[in-house]
């Protein structure tokens, strides 16, 4: 039997974690460890408890949900995989999400989510995987559009074998089609499984060419992934016309 995932939640707001504690205490794959009210608590926590997932809010006193994510994540103590962050506030979009996901986040919802929705985000980013609410995405489109390329500063692109250089001001041309094409389904939200469907590939070729994919592009996770390929396709489609 798989074991559940392990969750520590972190809100300001007492209410919200009692409503997500009895939440997710009904159902047997997800175990709640732990609860925090800040962002410091929240690193504290993440340390002590090690969960497979924190459930992170954004707007709070004191060191917000962002910079919390940015220390668990990049000061990971111990050694093995670090917790994955979802990200779940009341605001859909607005710079302290777009700096959530660039410090790594691998998920984002709503508070007007459901429990099965919320449970199913769970189980997904912890599977390694990644979770964006519909509106969001939507939205991430044109936000993104605007934005001068941010997540490639530094980044030492490896040459594309199959496709030669990148052409000018196309962040995805250091990938091959193969990769490309997985990159784009990804930005679709699909699994892994989906994916390899797809694409008639296997389950573990897919998970291999998505590690493949970050690290041509130095990036931390498959939501990065998505903002990446949802910012170039405006550029894509005006150099198609």
């Amino acid at each position: 039997m798989t074991p559940p995932v392990r969750v520590l939640t972190v809100d300001d707001q007492e209410l919200v974690r009692t409503a997500l504690r009895m939440m997710l205490r009904r159902r047997a794959d997800v175990e709640v460890v732990g609860e925090a009210a800040d962002g410091a608590r929240a690193v504290e926590a993440a340390y002590e408890l090690r969960p497979d997932v924190v459930v992170m809010d954004v707007r709070m006193p004191g060191m917000t949900g962002v910079e919390a994510t940015a220390r668990i994540l990049r000061g990971w103590p111990h050694p093995g995989p670090r917790p994955r962050v979802l990200v779940l506030t009341t605001f859909d979009l607005d710079e302290y999400v777009h700096a959530a996901l660039r410090a790594g986040a691998s998920g984002f919802l709503l508070k007007n989510t459901t429990p099965e929705l919320l449970a199913e985000a769970i189980g997904v980013v912890a599977a390694g995987e990644a979770t964006l609410a519909p509106t969001v995405t939507r939205r991430l489109i044109r936000a993104f559009s605007d934005l001068p390329p941010p997540l490639l500063s530094g980044v030492r692109p490896r040459p594309s074998p199959a496709d030669g250089p990148p052409g000018p001001g196309d962040p995805l041309g250091v990938l091959t089609r193969r990769e490309r094409d997985v990159a784009e389904l990804v930005a679709r939200g699909l699994s892994n499984a989906r994916i390899a469907g797809s694409l008639g590939l296997s389950e573990a070729g897919v998970k291999s060419t998505v590690n493949r994919i970050l690290t041509r592009l130095g990036l931390e996770n498959r939501v990065q992934i998505a903002i990446l390929v949802l910012a170039a396709e405006p550029a894509t489609e005006q150099g198609d016309g």
